[in-house]
């Protein structure tokens, strides 16, 4: 016969609290570097205030920054912006080292703060059976077969269905269009924005906006919710595994080389600009020899020469005279080769988290984003930002028609960017921005008027040509191996 055992009401309560204290205390203290990191910035934005001699005024920080010189102004901007990133990075540092210290991930817990915490952490690992399936399937199968079996992530390598030719050209003429239309608006709102003067129906006066970093997280806050709204609404999308601090370094990257992008405007022409961007090669492989120890051929080396040189041509027959200053010439360059550097670190970054853990471009789109959102809203609320630019919004209805057509352009034209990649390969794509850009800096100094001499004209052709060189020895030489191990591959007996 079965006794009941009775069992005590308080004495349940306290287990029940026994368990619940350990992980409160967790989560209070994981809140509390937040906050503390939070007063630490606040604290050290005063100072500065007062440095700049504004403390006891009701101006922002962000506009003592902009009162000040122009020349040197932006550096000032970098400093106070990267206060307002360290909102982000320094506690989340801290509950990294935290959670790696307590062992709070071993604790089973199936709370959402917990949930969270893993997902930032550590990310979804692999399943036992998913890793010995795909072990099991790259040691049986054929080098053939490998292809076919490849995650959605990599549509560059993975079979694709063939499609008849008026289809192949009417996607090709779409891609073409899409690409095109999206990153000429953008870029040419984007030189209107940093360049031109707003007319305010309230003061009679115009004035330049002056803020990139808002335009920044205007940018990134719609190509977060296009993708997070693309992968709802799509189909079953694949499993994300990755740790989601992974992303908070390209994303880091990524907003840095667009202030930078958005600052240079202010000293160099947009023409200058994007042919710069043609010189993103350079820097990409020398990120490439430190991160990842690439090896290049010979071509490679030889048009990437060339394309310094023709940017060297350009910038000096394209010098506008009312940009002369030396100090302004030299910021101008400074502020180009910054962003080249960290927009080489960010795609250096993206592709090794792709070949760790395979997830699609949306996923990636998304993750980026994200972060980027938060760090460009922690700099702009401690500089007060939000308010000066919504301010300057109020005044000027043209801006915030500019803004988010801008913003639409450069999610949209993300989007674009990797379905052509999908679709036709990166060799096809890169044509194609190859040609956007030419029609940029044709179109910029047909609406904005900027001058460019015979050298400067000479100095884009070299450019676009050692462009198409690489493209062309790149497509010849995985050509010439795919037909080698086409001839090396075992013949099956008939």
């Amino acid at each position: 016969m079965q006794q009941s055992i009775a069992i005590d009401p308080q004495s349940e309560i306290h287990l029940v609290m026994a368990n619940l204290l350990p992980n409160v205390i967790i989560i209070i203290i994981i809140c509390g570097f937040f906050i503390t990191a939070l007063l630490i910035i606040h604290f050290l934005s005063d100072i500065l205030k007062g440095a700049l001699g504004a403390f006891h005024t009701h101006q922002t920080l962000s506009q003592l920054v902009e009162s000040q010189a122009k020349e040197y102004s932006w550096f000032l901007k970098l400093l106070v912006n990267c206060f307002g990133y360290s909102c982000i990075f320094v506690p989340g540092y801290l509950v990294y080292k935290y959670v790696q210290r307590t062992n709070y991930l071993e604790v089973c817990d199936k709370s959402l703060f917990h949930v969270a915490v893993r997902m930032c952490i550590k990310g979804n690992d692999l399943e036992p059976n998913d890793t010995l399936q795909v072990k099991s399937n790259n040691q049986t199968a054929p080098a053939s077969a490998k292809l076919t079996t490849l995650p959605s992530s990599f549509p560059l390598l993975a079979s694709k269905p063939k499609r008849s030719n008026p289809n192949e050209v009417f996607l090709l003429v779409w891609c073409f269009g899409g690409l095109m239309v999206s990153y000429l608006t953008w870029g040419v709102l984007q030189e209107k924005i940093m360049t031109q003067k707003y007319y305010s129906f309230s003061s009679g006066e115009k004035t330049h906006f002056k803020d990139s970093q808002f335009l920044v997280f205007c940018n990134r806050i719609l190509a977060f919710l296009v993708a997070l709204g693309w992968l709802q609404c799509g189909s079953t999308a694949k499993r994300h595994k990755a740790p989601l601090y992974k992303y908070s370094f390209a994303s880091f990257s990524n907003i840095m080389s667009a202030w930078f992008q958005y600052e240079a405007l202010k000293f160099v022409n947009f023409p200058t600009q994007v042919l710069a961007k043609s010189c993103k090669i350079i820097p990409v492989m020398l990120m490439g020899k430190i991160l990842s120890k690439t090896k290049y051929e010979f071509y490679e080396y030889f048009t990437a020469i060339l394309i310094s040189l023709g940017m060297i041509f350009f910038m000096t027959g394209s010098a506008d005279g009312t940009k002369a200053s030396g100090v302004t010439t030299l910021t101008g360059v400074f502020l180009l080769a910054m962003y080249l550097v960290f927009d080489s670190f960010t795609a250096n970054w993206q592709s090794d988290l792709f070949k760790c853990y395979g997830m699609t471009s949306l996923q990636m789109m998304c993750g980026v984003n994200i972060f980027s959102t938060i760090f460009t809203a922690a700099s702009l609320s401690v500089q007060g930002g939000f308010m000066d630019s919504l301010a300057f919004a109020s005044e000027h209805p043209k801006f915030i028609f500019d803004i988010i057509i801008l913003s639409i352009s450069s999610a949209v034209g993300q989007l674009f960017i990797f379905y052509t990649i999908s679709v036709f390969g990166p060799v096809v794509f890169t044509i194609i921005m190859t040609l956007r850009q030419a029609a940029a800096i044709l179109l910029s100094c047909f609406i904005y008027h900027h001058t460019v001499t015979t050298l400067g004209i000479l100095g884009v052709v070299i450019v676009f040509l050692a462009i198409f060189l690489r493209v062309y020895c790149n497509h010849l030489i995985k050509a010439r191996r795919k037909k080698r191990a086409e001839c090396h591959k075992p013949k099956l007996a008939v």
